[in-house]
C-alpha cells in the first residue's frame, strides 16, 4: 500500500493525474455491490418475478449501471474520460436476501477502470433501492467493493 495521494500536485493542490508517459495495455476490473432486502421484501421480488409497478428491477439496474459506468468521468472529479470496450452488469439474488451486483469494466488505455466498475454497481445498487424502496425502507445498500483488477502496476486479486 502506497502512503502517497496520488490525485494532489507538489503543493498539496487537488490534481488530475497525469497519464501522458504510462503505456496503453489492457484494463479490467471488477467490482461489487450489495442490497439487502427485509425477508418479505425478498419473497415478494422472488414471488413477482423481480417486477415492480416501476418495471423489471434487475433489468432497468443492469442499464443503469452500464450507464453509470460510461460517464464516471462526468461524476468523478479528475476520472478520465475513457471509451469502455466492454462492461457487463450481472445480478443475483443470494440466500441471504441479497441481490449480489456485478460489474466489470474493461479497456486499452493509460489508467485502469476501478471507478468505472465501481460506479456501475453503485448505481445498478441505488437503482435496485429505488425500484424496491415502496416495499420498504428498511432495505439496505452495502459493501460497495473492488474485487479485482487487471493490468497497470499492479494486479488486485480476490482473497
Amino acid at each position: 500500500m502506497s502512503n502517497e495521494f496520488t490525485h494532489v500536485d507538489e503543493r498539496r493542490r487537488p490534481a488530475m493525474v497525469d497519464v501522458g508517459g504510462k503505456a496503453v495495455t489492457h484494463r479490467s476490473a471488477v467490482a461489487e455491490a450489495r442490497v439487502r432486502f427485509p425477508p418479505a421484501v425478498a419473497e415478494a421480488l422472488r414471488e413477482s418475478g423481480f417486477e415492480t409497478s416501476k418495471g423489471p428491477v434487475f433489468h432497468t439496474a443492469i442499464v443503469a449501471g452500464v450507464m453509470a459506468a460510461k460517464r464516471t468521468h462526468e461524476l468523478i472529479p479528475f476520472c478520465h474520460p475513457l471509451g469502455l470496450e466492454n462492461c457487463r452488469v450481472e445480478i443475483d439474488m443470494n440466500e441471504r436476501d441479497e441481490a449480489v451486483i456485478r460489474c466489470t469494466a474493461s479497456v486499452h488505455h493509460k489508467t485502469g477502470v476501478e471507478m468505472e466498475a465501481l460506479t456501475g454497481a453503485s448505481v445498478a445498487a441505488l437503482t435496485v433501492y429505488d425500484m424496491c424502496k415502496a416495499l420498504s425502507h428498511e432495505i439496505v445498500v452495502a459493501e460497495v467493493r473492488l474485487v479485482e483488477k487487471h493490468g497497470g502496476k499492479r494486479d488486485v486479486l480476490p482473497p
